[in-house]
């Protein structure tokens, strides 16, 4: 409650940060009450803003050897009650669904880890076969109290960038490691240069609060402190913060208000594999049991996109942003020459659009400035002769007269910068 309280100040000092302002203004999403409380809507332009985020993930999963698979946003009670969801989860699901005939009760999927675990026990792996590491954009649904819910930072149906890795005890650290990272590059790609690190460990006082053996607890908590030790991380210890399952490094990035948010997390875990009898084949054709690593860079990507709107005043970078550019012919006689650039802008995968609306041209400048649409391609008569393009970015007003060519060049380029820092305003 009390970072809420520091949240809500830091957005009074500064109103025109706040994503929900922002985010209804450039048309990202809505909420509805006919749909229900702590439930967006996605318009178009948030739907790319999203689909840009995962496919930036995606591409990074793809290179580290994750493989993608899709659940159901329902699962069996039973699947919760093995997993231990239900029992410390209880006050926080929604009322299980009951089926017309068969009285079966099924619950909107407040996690993806039991999913995953059953994904895993489909088949029969071998030493060889692992580390076996799936990830999915996967939507979970938590019943948050109508009070706590805050715009896309507190919602009650959200996606999880989440993974799950299973592999052997020796390929652990390795793993672990290779976790922190990917979260590393996450953050420097998103703009998030200043964070803190957290271990969150047991509370010694409350064991009953979690399931597992004291073994199992130990191996894991050692594991999350020699691989911070071995990668030289500065990082605080918290106890009674671990996940009811197992213990957590968490990461906390600072953005241009000066707040800390909770985003990225990677958590060992012993015991949802002897819960769901998973295991593997070894060396001597033996059964052994697999260690499992949750992780999710983002957290959920609402809550990301919530801080990536205030922490850039809704300045996204361009290889993010849903419109690139715009197209501004001076009038309806330049329609022709803008659907040419248009066309070329397209090949290159440059999300732009003509905006031929029967208004003068300043005002078509305003209102992208307003929009917050970095490029605006000016086009009149000089440059339909000369086959050239006026460019100006957001912010900065005219840079220059450039060909076809180079102005596009110019575009690619900053598109391609995935790892610059975003500018602050």
């Amino acid at each position: 409650m009390d970072k809420e309280k520091n949240e809500s100040v830091s957005l009074k000092e500064d109103p025109n940060r706040d994503h929900r302002k922002i985010g209804k203004k450039l048309k990202f999403f809505v909420f509805s009450n006919r749909v229900g409380a702590g439930l967006p809507l996605w318009l178009p332009r948030g739907t790319v803003f999203r689909k840009n985020l995962e496919e930036f993930l995606i591409d990074v999963q793809k290179k580290s050897g994750y493989e993608m698979v899709v659940t159901p946003h329902i699962g069996h009670k039973k699947l919760y009650v093995r997993s231990g969801h239900w029992s410390k989860f209880g006050e926080d699901h929604f009322k299980p669904i009951h089926t017309p005939h068969k009285k079966e009760e099924f619950l909107l999927k407040p996690m993806n880890c039991p999913h995953h675990c059953e994904i895993y026990r489909s088949q029969e792996w071998s030493y060889r076969d692992l580390p076996k590491r799936f990830a999915e954009f996967g939507t979970v649904y938590r019943y948050e109290q109508s009070g706590e819910l805050h715009g896309l930072t507190r919602v009650r149906c959200f996606t999880q960038d989440d993974a799950h890795i299973f592999c052997t005890s020796d390929q652990l650290l390795e793993e672990f490691k290779k976790v922190i990272n990917l979260v590393f590059y996450v953050f420097r790609s998103l703009g998030f240069l200043t964070y803190t690190v957290r271990i969150s460990l047991r509370d010694p006082k409350k064991i009953d609060n979690y399931i597992g053996s004291e073994i199992n607890w130990e191996k894991a908590e050692k594991a999350i402190l020699k691989a911070v030790k071995e990668e030289k991380i500065e990082a605080s210890i918290n106890y009674g913060e671990a996940a009811f399952y197992g213990p957590k490094l968490d990461f906390l990035v600072q953005d241009s208000l000066g707040r800390n948010w909770q985003l990225g997390t990677i958590q060992i875990d012993y015991n949802l594999p002897e819960r769901f009898d998973l295991y593997y084949k070894g060396k001597n054709n033996e059964k052994c049991r697999p260690v499992m690593i949750h992780r999710a860079p983002f957290g959920s990507l609402e809550r990301i996109i919530a801080i990536m709107i205030e922490h850039t005043k809704g300045n996204l970078p361009l290889w993010l942003v849903p419109n690139q550019a715009v197209i501004l012919p001076i009038s309806d006689k330049y329609i022709v020459y803008a659907k040419k650039i248009l066309n070329l802008m397209l090949n290159y995968n440059i999300r732009v659009f003509i905006d031929n609306r029967n208004e003068k041209i300043n005002k078509k400048i305003r209102d992208s400035e307003e929009n917050k649409i970095p490029y605006m391609i000016i086009l009149g008569d000089k440059e339909e002769k000369n086959e050239m393009m006026s460019l100006r970015r957001h912010g900065l007003g005219h840079i220059g007269i450039f060909s076809i060519s180079n102005g596009i060049e110019s575009i690619l380029n900053e598109t391609n910068l995935k790892t610059k820092t975003i500018k602050l305003l």
